[in-house]
């Protein structure tokens, strides 16, 4: 019996000469330091793949971005000051809270009128230059009010150097007003812009602030048939309003989007 269980044994196991058990390794059969080696890397990458998981279920919020979805779905006139110049109107002013480049310090505070019954629009992440901060090397939109009947708005800032080389230059040292808008117009289009759909050009001064100002006719912009655009400089960037609407839009509206364009400072 005994020489029958040494044999039954023998591939894991042999008997010293006390009559002791050995353990002895099977020959093709890992290390047991090397088995416990691999569970510990499929281990860690299980709870690596489950941190990541539960970091892209997260809001944006908690990492100090703001979410796409904060844009509100509602009128702004239940939520923003009327207007004291003009009670017709309540007045936007941008803060840290509001865009990605406010809270890196990138664009200055700006502000403007709005018709209280316009809503917020949503800005797609790879528009607003969320993911590009503090250090953008293209234009992004700040931020987009909308109204179906009346056309839409936004704000548009582009790095300063994508237009000149000379750091913290105004707009009139950039160029002329056509020199501008044959940089920025693709940004006022939404594809692409022609100098023959600029109808008209003003330049208006605000304190120590120069602004340029614009009248487009553009029949295959993306944005709408009629764009005004609205151009400054401050600091690292340059930032740009717009105002479009569609041919239905513009008949109506016209002299609201006029009046919201005046009225944006930086």
């Amino acid at each position: 019996m005994a020489s029958a269980s040494s044999t039954l044994l023998s591939p894991q196991f042999s008997f010293s000469s006390k009559s002791s058990l050995k353990l002895r390794r099977i020959s093709n059969a890992p290390p047991m330091q090397e088995s416990l080696s691999l569970i510990d890397s499929k281990t860690r990458v299980q709870r690596r793949e489950i941190f990541i998981k539960g970091l892209a279920m997260l809001p944006a919020a908690v990492f100090g971005g703001a979410p796409i979805a904060e844009a509100r779905e509602v009128e702004v006139g239940s939520y923003l000051p009327p207007s004291a110049a003009d009670p017709s109107f309540v007045v936007f002013k941008a803060s840290p809270k509001d865009t990605p480049a406010l809270r890196a310090g990138n664009v200055q505070p700006y502000q403007f009128l709005i018709p209280p019954t316009w809503k917020q629009a949503r800005v797609a992440n790879i528009l607003s230059g969320n993911y590009c901060q503090p250090k953008c090397a293209e234009p992004w939109v700040e931020v987009k009010f909308e109204d179906e009947k009346q056309g839409k708005v936004q704000v548009v800032a582009s790095p300063l150097i994508r237009l000149t080389n000379k750091p913290n230059a105004s707009i009139e040292e950039i160029g002329d007003p056509e020199k501008v808008i044959a940089s920025l117009g693709p940004f006022v289009t939404g594809n692409s812009y022609d100098p023959d759909e600029l109808l008209e050009t003003s330049v208006e001064k605000r304190g120590q602030q120069t602004y340029y100002k614009y009248v487009l006719e553009t029949p295959f912009a993306l944005t709408g048939t009629h764009n005004l655009a609205k151009a400054t400089a401050k600091g690292s960037t340059v930032v740009l309003f717009v105002a479009s609407a569609n041919d239905k839009q513009w008949s109506t509206s016209q002299k609201t989007l006029k009046a919201m364009l005046d009225s944006f400072e930086v």
